[in-house]
């Protein structure tokens, strides 16, 4: 079987890929990755063949042109901005997003004659490419497919379809004729437009080769609690990208959501915290002695030992979490994350910040680490998530799509 998989936006879309793709590529499949120069080094590791040329997303382009500027509203509350947001983001998504990495794709599809197409969440110019081609296309695990509604975006993906001489869709789901995949069991769904039946494996532990924790984690000693705190990978990165000093309007400034982090962490000194920037300067001054930060730290290993994530909630972080049993301290920064912070309240899980400012996100961590009902919740969701198959019973599962 010929896979073809797309991957866009962020290196934690890659590795949520990563199992998956591991799996296919270890019974025989070959396996063709359609991305970025950014991304690829994420699959360099692995069986699979790399071809980059996926082109660059422009979220802040597209909020831009569907929203008319930028700038916070008024009352200054930043999940209502970000809600506002959204809109524009989908529509630019489905229509110069969707034709541009459909004019990307095709040609390498039409070379490599995939039977199956596993596609970012991001990506709906995959699921043209399926629909032209008549092969099977499915997202894979995505915080964007968990906050996107099928009937909101039906109208521009149907724009998009005829401009590329594509039959029209009545169906809001025909963006997902073949389903879904997903690392968390139905009763712990994210997804908010979506019934919660898609095909569910056990989210992998280990994703990146060889990963080990520094010798210096296991010198940390036990007597305190452990305190993870991270900023992910998104936010990093348009930091890195950003021609001025200010992110795209979109996103949050990733040096000031880290500075918070660090302030809260500092206050809480009957802890051990660790603080993982992801490269972002965590502004002057030294830590103080119970604070270790790191550029960078395999995070799924650490959080086995955490007694709290201090997170912005990316679904990465938060099915990981899951998996732990770490509570959740979510402090969200944009798109989906807002939604994965109610979901973990929802779930009993954590607790999703309100004040915004060091003092307020230390107190919820010190509420979180308090409360032993949120701890045996967190526990509780670990058993369900350990009830889930393997990921390697996802090849068995895609190979029957395929074949009917």
């Amino acid at each position: 079987m010929r896979v073809m998989c797309t991957t866009m936006g962020s290196p934690s879309h890659g590795r949520a890929q990563l199992p998956l793709l591991r799996a296919l590529a270890a019974a025989g499949h070959e396996v063709l990755v359609v991305t970025d120069e950014v991304l690829a080094p994420v699959f360099r590791e692995d069986d699979v063949r790399v071809v980059t040329r996926m082109p660059d997303l422009d979220p802040g382009g597209w909020v831009e042109r569907y929203r008319g500027g930028g700038g916070q509203p008024p009352d200054g509350d930043p999940e209502a901005f970000q809600r506002d947001l959204m809109p524009a983001l989908f529509r630019g998504m489905t229509r110069e997003g969707a034709a541009d990495s459909y004019a990307a794709v095709l040609p390498v599809a039409e070379e490599f004659q995939p039977d199956l197409i596993l596609r970012d969440g991001m990506d709906l110019g995959a699921c043209l490419v399926g629909e032209r081609l008549g092969v099977p296309h499915l997202p894979t695990p995505s915080g964007t497919t968990n906050v996107l509604n099928p009937a909101k975006i039906l109208g521009p993906l149907n724009a998009t379809r005829e401009e590329v001489g594509l039959p029209v869709r009545d169906d809001p789901l025909s963006l997902l004729p073949y389903g879904r995949i997903d690392y968390v069991p139905p009763a712990l769904s994210f997804a908010r437009y979506l019934e919660p039946s898609p095909l569910a494996y056990r989210q992998t532990v280990d994703v990146a080769r060889g990963a080990a924790l520094p010798a210096w984690v296991a010198e940390l000693g036990a007597d305190r609690p452990l305190v993870f705190a991270a900023l992910g990978t998104v936010l990093p990165a348009t930091c890195e990208r950003a021609s001025s000093p200010a992110p795209p309007v979109l996103f949050p400034d990733a040096r000031e959501t880290l500075r918070t982090m660090a302030e809260a962490v500092a206050r809480l000194d009957d802890c051990v915290v660790v603080l993982a920037t992801g490269g972002v300067d965590a502004g002057p001054g030294e830590p103080p002695p119970h604070v270790h930060v790191v550029e960078r730290i395999p995070q799924p290993l650490l959080l086995e030992a955490a007694d709290v994530f201090l997170t912005h909630g990316g679904f990465n972080s938060v099915r990981e979490s899951l998996r732990t049993a770490t509570p959740m301290v979510v402090l969200p920064q944009f798109a989906d994350q807002y939604p994965n912070a109610r979901r973990v309240e929802e779930l009993g899980l954590g607790r999703c910040v309100t004040t915004r400012t060091p003092e307020g996100v230390a107190a919820d961590c010190r509420a979180v680490l308090a409360d032993r009902r949120t701890a045996a919740r967190a526990r509780r969701a670990r058993l369900a998530m350990l009830t889930l198959p393997p990921v390697e019973n996802a090849v068995g599962d895609l190979v029957k799509i395929v074949t009917g």
